[in-house]
């Protein structure tokens, strides 16, 4: 048993041209197809695709919803690095080895702007993102929270979520399907759930109602609660945006 590594990496495109965004999915979800299929170990820089291995596994690619606050256009994507920090973690450090020529020559870098790598350990009690594969979990909407916490805090905010925030959500249709400590900081933690449009918008309504601004359905003040818990590890900025799934991606419906 190891602890689940990841990397989320979170890729902007400027000038806005939204079909940059697009292109950058299909040309990354259908190589990234293509390594599925290679043998373990097996690892490759090459001079335009970046390291190919299947242990490097892109478990998620997103489309942020920009109207919930993220930059436009913005593509997120989530990685599942097999065997934790002695697999796909040591596979992509060895790529920077000797400052190789092949690790300026991405076929993809004309389509990007800029991009922020967060470094992510699974939280106890986290569910494993190569369960959620193996399950065929997907959800068509993703609520993905980025929270800046008291250092050191990180572990005992995730475990509050897992067992008082949680719960509350899956009323509501949400299921959490990643809580994770930003590594190489002390200060952030991020969560990922899957939900629906649906699920979303009883959600806000019923934290509305509960603000006494919607009379039109029940209160919840569960959720008002949780907010106020939340500040007892908060230490920073708190942030929930919505980020759709790309079509072919393993998180996404098919």
């Amino acid at each position: 048993m190891h602890r689940g590594i990841h990397l989320l990496e979170e890729v902007e495109f400027h000038p806005m041209n939204s079909r940059r965004p697009l292109e950058y999915l299909r040309r990354l979800t259908a190589y990234k197809r293509e390594d599925d299929a290679r043998a373990a170990g097996d690892a490759e820089l090459t001079s335009g695709l970046s390291v190919r291995s299947r242990e490097i596994d892109l478990v998620g690619a997103f489309y942020a919803v920009g109207i919930t606050g993220h930059p436009q256009f913005k593509v997120v994507t989530l990685w599942d690095c097999h065997g934790g920090w002695d697999g796909g973690w040591r596979q992509m450090l060895q790529i920077y080895e000797d400052v190789r020529a092949n690790l300026f020559l991405s076929d993809l870098d004309d389509l990007r702007f800029g991009a922020f790598s967060r470094p992510l350990g699974s939280a106890p009690g986290a569910p494993p993102l190569a369960g959620l594969v193996a399950e065929g979990y997907a959800a068509p909407l993703y609520l993905f929270e980025s929270a800046r916490v008291r250092p050191g805090a990180a572990l005992d905010y995730l475990a509050a979520v897992r067992e008082e925030r949680a719960p509350v959500l899956a009323e509501y249709g949400h299921r959490l399907v990643g809580a994770y400590e930003v590594q190489f900081c002390d200060t952030e933690a991020v969560t990922l759930w899957g939900t629906d449009i649906d699920s979303h918008l009883r959600v806000q309504r019923a934290r509305d109602a509960a603000l006494g601004m919607d009379d039109g359905v029940p209160a919840d003040h569960r959720l008002l609660t949780w907010r106020k818990r939340a500040r007892v590890f908060l230490e920073g900025p708190w942030r929930e945006t919505l980020l759709s799934p790309y079509p072919g991606s393993k998180l996404a419906p098919r």
